[in-house]
């Protein structure tokens, strides 16, 4: 039987991708990888994702059980193939402070990323939510990823700086042009119990749109 650090070869050649290229699609580091394979880790915690990433059975990979192809998905799902990129999950001061530094957040600088496949700018970024102000559909501990590259439409959800140093989460609700030709909005909570913010009468303005949501099913 092919020991684990053989399977992995295996699939990974399979799909025509580098040990860093792997590492980039499950959210891990290259020399995890190269430890899986060169023998040294004999067994990982990232294994399930792994094999995601490369389409094969969990159990194969890890134990060489069963059959290698994880084809064996209801006809309404299909694996992903679209390269990922790491987005850092960022805390809502820094989130406040985004527009204001040429590179805020330089690459490496996270300690938490996640990897998404939607297509995003350079400066997009993820926030955890906190609090109840746009529950239901939000609650706390979902992660969104914002980019400030697209511009907000009537019913986006935006990422906002709310006049302090912190930036706010909130529905983006148009009202019009003022006389200066600027965009009047408000900033709008699920919550009822929550008041709505209005760009002119409470000094705010839009950093980002949201364009991911990652929700934890409870």
């Amino acid at each position: 039987m092919k020991t684990l650090a053989e399977r992995l070869k295996e699939a990974r050649s399979d799909k025509g991708l580098s040990q860093t290229a792997l590492a980039k699609l499950v959210g891990i580091g290259q020399a995890t990888v190269a430890s899986i394979e060169n023998g040294r880790n004999r067994g990982s915690t990232y294994i399930t994702k792994i094999a995601r990433v490369l389409n094969v059975s969990p159990e194969w990979l890890a134990d060489g059980i069963g059959d290698k192809s994880a084809s064996r998905l209801d006809n309404n799902v299909r694996p992903i193939t679209t390269p990922g990129r790491q987005v850092p999950i960022i805390d809502y001061v820094q989130a406040g402070m985004w527009h204001e530094i040429a590179d805020p957040f330089p690459p490496g600088a996270a300690f938490e990323y996640i990897i998404s496949f939607s297509e995003l700018s350079d400066s997009a970024f993820a926030l955890r939510i906190r609090g109840d102000s746009m529950s239901p559909e939000f609650v706390e501990g979902d992660v969104i990823v914002v980019d400030p590259a697209v511009a907000p439409r009537p019913g986006s959800f935006v990422v906002a700086k709310n006049g302090g140093e912190e930036a706010t989460f909130k529905k983006y609700r148009s009202r019009g042009i003022d006389q200066h030709g600027d965009d009047i909005f408000e900033l709008v909570p699920l919550n009822d119990d929550y008041p709505t913010l209005r760009s002119d009468e409470t000094h705010c303005f839009v950093i980002g749109t949201a364009v991911e949501v990652r929700k934890q099913l409870r």
